[in-house]
């Protein structure tokens, strides 16, 4: 279990005050939910943050202490920015995996653990993670933020800190205070103005839209229905199946680990109806498989899959077809279904870069830490080019226009 953060010492930035806080019922919902932009994930609501905590799924017990930052600045102290932050005593649901980091570190005699996190616990999503409120410097704000948790690693005596699936402003501001720059790739899939799945499948590659026909086709025969619910179309009955649905896939693997308790998907019902969209699949009438997926600003979120019956292709229609059919249907740009995959970059899902950012205090654990990040930027940039240059989709046509 994680040791609580020491918030006996100040924490400066300048003019600014900065506090830590073990709950997020401490901060506003008003107050929090004002500092994000239009486009930020819905990851940073505080409701989905608070109910990670009022579930008990990301709390101290689960090796996840909450010690947000929020910073304020004045005489009437107004919030001006914050950040999530957690104090973790494992490394088990980043998705930006550092355990060869943590065996280098007691293999020299040096703990690890507990480290400083700022992201969201279980969800590899790329978004902002330090907040900044509206006209404020976002730059000096972050960059007060990051010296913050530099200060509560170095106050503490941790190991080091960690800024997972950060935004690119952050990534500079950030490295100009010592962290370290860690990239990583996902597969995203992106709306080139589709009217249609069709239109979709066009755009495949001949290969790929003749085996997308063929897994669509082999639903069809079985009887299965496939249907997306989105918001308030989402019958409140259906979150206790999903949450079963949910444990269906964590029970079928042997490294698969439960995050999520019965109490989030409760919380989510009550409170955050508004973001959500289950992709269900149904054989006469039973519900066999589906997605828990969260949706806004224009980008669908996949984050939950799960099968009573085990289908063949059952997975890609679910999880990839009938979103993507979604995402085209209410104009929506960009579907993100989540780490890992190379059969996502088969159906026209192409790479997208990751960045996290990370500070480690022991010097000897630093330069070897640092040392291997640079071979592992080169890889992974290596295979962004390689990937979108073999894309399963059909090169743009050529423009038309003349230059002279």
């Amino acid at each position: 279990m994680a040791s609580k953060i020491d918030k006996a010492k100040p924490l400066p930035a300048g003019e600014a005050e900065i506090s830590v806080h073990e709950r997020l019922s401490d901060v506003s919902r008003n107050d929090w939910n004002a500092l994000l932009a239009p486009d930020d994930s819905p990851f940073l609501d505080w409701d989905w943050l608070a109910a990670m905590e009022e579930s008990k799924s990301a709390t101290r017990a689960t090796g996840w202490a909450p010690c947000h930052l929020i910073l304020r600045i004045g005489p009437e102290r107004r919030i001006a920015g914050a950040c999530p932050l957690y104090l973790k005593s494992h490394s088990q649901g980043e998705f930006v995996f550092d355990h060869g980091w943590a065996d280098a570190a007691a293999r020299s005699g040096l703990k690890y653990y507990p480290k400083l996190l700022a992201g969201v616990p279980f969800t590899p999503h790329t978004g902002r993670r330090f907040l900044a409120a509206p006209g404020a410097d976002r730059p000096t704000i972050v960059r007060a933020l990051g010296r913050a948790i530099v200060k509560l690693c170095e106050d503490n005596r941790l190991s080091s800190a960690h800024v997972n699936f950060c935004a690119p402003d952050e990534a500079a501001a950030l490295a100009e205070i010592g962290f370290a720059e860690r990239l990583g790739y996902q597969y995203h899939w992106q709306n080139a103005g589709y009217e249609s799945f069709d239109d979709y499948l066009a755009q495949l590659k001949s290969k790929r839209r003749y085996a997308v026909r063929h897994e669509r086709a082999a639903l069809t025969g079985q009887g299965i229905e496939i249907r997306a619910f989105a918001g308030d179309e989402i019958p409140a009955a259906s979150f206790g199946p999903m949450f079963r649905i949910y444990l269906s896939t964590i029970e079928k693997l042997y490294w698969g680990r439960q995050y999520l308790t019965r109490g989030f998907f409760d919380l989510m019902r009550d409170n955050f109806r508004r973001h959500l969209c289950f992709v269900c699949a149904y054989r006469d009438g039973d519900l066999i498989a589906g997605t828990f997926n969260v949706a806004k600003a224009g980008v669908l979120y996949g984050r939950y899959w799960g099968a009573f019956e085990d289908v063949r292709f059952l997975h890609f229609n679910v999880c990839y077809y009938a979103a993507i059919e979604h995402c085209i249907a209410r104009g929506d740009s960009r579907f993100e279904p989540g780490a890992g995959g190379e059969y996502k970059w088969l159906r026209g899902f192409d790479p997208a870069l990751t960045r996290s950012m990370h500070y480690v205090a022991h010097p000897g654990l630093r330069r070897a830490v640092g040392n291997f990040l640079v071979h592992e930027r080169r890889e992974v940039e290596a295979w962004i080019a390689e990937g979108r240059d073999r894309s399963q989709l059909k090169p743009p046509p050529p423009s038309n226009v003349e230059t002279e």
